[in-house]
């Protein structure tokens, strides 16, 4: 399956079929690892495809199911890479310096475990390397939009609500960028311990 030549709606439903047949298996068994960290996986390409408050939870959701993964096996190479993108997008996602860097320094030690466990894996040494440029991205960001903004004139609450569509698209480009190379290289990786058959995209 070539996910590249998959349009935003057939990878939508690709991704949702994967978390509904992911939370099937959970209820038979809640401890395969596996199976959490494809979860945490679909539900973060899911964010990807959010705006604002739902691109989020999609993203706490998946911080969720790869931490329980995590519970279960704390070594698993793909779920600690998977949780350092979650965190790294959750990052972006935030404002405040602060909490933005605390999420930057938790997903850079994700993929350090990551790369401890799996050292010849270059997807997780490429991470970790591009992970410790994510807070003065993140600073950049914030000062070209301060910029920005002061450089506005008075607007009237069409050209706010305006302003605040182009923020969210904005957010969720920067999101986007954020989760660093976790489309179908990832998936397939993940995939290759699925004992059943992954969710096939609709025909249209």
């Amino acid at each position: 399956m070539d996910m590249g030549a998959m349009n935003d709606p057939e990878r939508l439903f690709f991704f949702d079929l994967a978390c509904k047949t992911a939370k099937a298996a959970y209820d038979e068994n809640p401890l395969d690892a596996d199976n959490l960290t494809r979860w945490g996986g679909a539900l973060l390409e899911l964010s990807q495809m959010q705006n604002g408050p739902e691109g989020l939870k999609c993203l706490e959701d998946a911080e969720s199911k790869l931490e329980e993964a995590l519970r279960i096996d704390s070594n698993k190479a793909d779920a600690l890479w998977c949780l350092g993108n979650a965190l790294t997008s959750r990052g972006f996602f935030t404002s405040d310096t602060i909490p933005a860097n605390e999420c930057f320094e938790k997903a850079t030690g994700c993929f350090q475990k990551a790369v401890d466990v799996e050292p010849a894996n270059e997807l997780y040494r490429k991470s970790l390397e591009l992970s410790s440029k994510a807070p003065e991205l993140h600073m950049e960001i914030h000062r070209q939009i301060a910029s920005q903004a002061s450089q506005a004139p008075p607007s009237s609450s069409n050209a706010r609500q305006s302003k605040k569509k182009k923020d969210n698209d904005f957010w969720y480009d920067v999101g986007g960028w954020a989760i660093l190379c976790v489309g179908f290289a990832a998936w397939i990786a993940m995939a290759k311990n699925q004992p059943q058959e992954a969710p096939q995209p609709p025909h249209m």
